[in-house]
């Protein structure tokens, strides 16, 4: 079955190829012949249109204008009339005219009145003229020949193209005007006989050269084509076999060095394979690492809330969403002692397993060292110089490091070039509370962290989170920022604290669309409910 369908598929190939030769053919004679019949037909209609104009300038030598001004005057006829009138007919017989007929234009009732026509009407008759009535009285009014042609159809009269002549008499005053009008079928006629003797001529010509065409696309395109195709697909199916097919396109042209370079890149992949399958190998083996330290980095971050179910006085929620496997933001909270709590919220350069690896090490000191005591500012300073030592690739971290005395709300806070946190009071909304920052840790030795007071108020909430949430960006390039932050934050101001991080993620979703995540998002949000605490059932985590 998929024999026959590849000769289906190689057939159709021909077959687009002969429908495009005689598409190609069938345009080109056509375009031509359109190109013909245009030019043909506008010369041809110029020589019936001027042919008129000779026979109305026989004519108008031949008759009386004086007496053709008195006819207009007093409608009556006479005995040249009846001279005149057997001259126009036998004109109109020897020429092939459709009509000769002399009349006058009526502009106010766009009429025009006979003063003869050859058609039958007696002198005086009206006949209504609606197409070129325009142009017949300009040709009335300034007694002057136009230049275009004068083409109407008349469901009365037919197609016709007329020649208008104005007749003057004796004191240049313009008396009538004569009309020579001619069968536009006889025009329709010439032209059609011209297009089909271009057709004939043409589509025999094109015959012939899409014989000659295709014998040459055949053997110099199709056939070797054909070779390429069955070696590729020999290829394939053999799993990567090689063989010497297509030395068989000897064409000397872009054909045999698609054959050649082809054959160099069947080689290529075969070795491609042989590197591909080690490759992967090792690839499984790495992913099946990076897996496990995914999840030895998540077990690292506290993630069972609530965190302490034993406390009322306050309550904390976090997340972390890395960007790749492993992550370098980081956050923590546990308590010092039995009255004051550590917040950390931090993130390490760089992204990857190195930062993850850094972020272990960071994480693991600044705890260790924030148990044994001392401020904030202290703490840093030790880990910074900790972090310094033997740091060759040059990470650092930023931390925003806070220490709550959770019976008064009182609070130290260091921030190592980190983002501001968010503060909303307990009948406000949220806000950023911007202090002075210090250098990241890790950046240099020697370096002293400053630090700021503050205070949390029963109802307060404490917002903080790494870069990952105001920098995320869309497709567009445009940033999330801190007032969608803002926004975003007040206006789930009051739920409990899950719903408002997962809310954020949800926005900056929405927001960045399509494009990739290309930071890690952590945030961690803690409500302040003062020594006094709340009552299990009014605690909503």
């Amino acid at each position: 079955m998929k024999s026959k369908m590849t000769k289906r598929k190689r057939m159709s190939l021909r077959r687009r190829i002969m429908f495009s030769i005689i598409l190609l053919s069938v345009l080109i004679s056509a375009v031509s012949c359109l190109v013909g019949y245009l030019q043909y037909e506008n010369t041809i209609r110029k020589l019936y249109n001027e042919n008129g104009y000779v026979i109305g300038d026989i004519i108008m030598d031949q008759i009386d204008h004086d007496k053709i001004a008195d006819y207009a005057i007093n409608w009556s006829k006479d005995n040249y009339y009846e001279e005149m009138t057997q001259y126009l007919k036998n004109v109109e017989k020897s020429s092939g005219c459709a009509f000769i007929y002399i009349a006058i234009p009526d502009k106010e009732s766009q009429t025009i009145k006979y003063i003869y026509d050859s058609s039958g009407l007696s002198i005086g008759d009206s006949d209504t003229v609606s197409a070129l009535f325009d142009e017949m009285y300009a040709v009335y009014e300034t007694g002057e020949r136009q230049d275009n042609k004068f083409v109407r159809k008349s469901p009365k009269y037919g197609y016709l193209t007329s020649s208008i002549i104005p007749i003057k008499d004796s004191n240049e005053k313009v008396a009538a005007l004569l009309f020579v009008d001619v069968h536009m079928q006889l025009i329709v006629s010439t032209l059609m006989e011209y297009v089909l003797r271009a057709v004939l001529i043409s589509g025999g010509l094109l015959l012939i050269f899409c014989i000659l065409y295709w014998y040459f696309m055949k053997q110099s395109l199709i056939v070797p084509i054909s070779i390429i195709r069955k070696n590729a697909h020999d290829f394939a199916e053999s799993d990567g076999k090689l063989t010497d097919t297509l030395e068989q396109v000897q064409t000397g042209d872009e054909l045999q060095e698609l054959a050649d370079d082809i054959s160099m890149m069947e080689h290529a992949i075969v070795q491609y394979i042989a590197h591909i399958q080690r490759v992967t190998a090792e690839k499984e083996r790495i992913g099946a690492e990076l897996n496990v330290a995914t999840q030895i980095q998540a077990d690292m971050l506290p993630s069972i809330f609530p965190a302490f179910p034993g406390r009322k006085e306050f309550d904390i929620y976090a997340s972390m969403h890395p960007a790749k496997e492993v992550g370098g933001d980081f956050y923590d909270f546990f308590l010092v002692d039995d009255d004051h709590l550590a917040l950390v919220m931090a993130d390490v350069s760089g992204k990857g397993v190195p930062a993850a690896l850094f972020m272990v090490i960071a994480k693991t000191l600044i705890k260790n060292r924030t148990q044994m005591g001392g401020s904030p500012s202290e703490i840093l300073c030790d880990v910074n110089e900790q972090l310094c030592e033997g740091n060759e690739a040059g990470l650092f971290v930023t931390v925003w490091l806070a220490i709550l005395e959770i019976s008064t709300g009182k609070g130290i806070a260091a921030n190592a070039g980190h983002e501001h946190p968010v503060l909303k009071r307990k009948d406000g909304s949220f806000e950023l509370i911007k202090t002075r920052h210090s250098p990241a840790v890790a950046a240099m030795e020697g370096i002293r962290f400053r630090q700021n007071d503050f205070r949390l108020y029963p109802g307060d909430r404490l917002y903080v989170y790494t870069d990952g949430v105001p920098e995320a960006t869309n497709a567009k390039d445009e940033l999330f920022g801190t007032d969608r932050m803002l926004t975003s934050l007040n206006q789930r101001m009051d739920e409990k604290l899950s719903n408002l991080l997962d809310g954020m993620k949800t926005d900056i979703g929405q927001f960045v669309g399509a494009a990739p995540q290309f930071d890690d998002i952590t945030m961690l949000c803690l409500d302040y409910y003062g020594a006094g605490g709340l009552a299990d059932e009014d605690i909503d985590h």
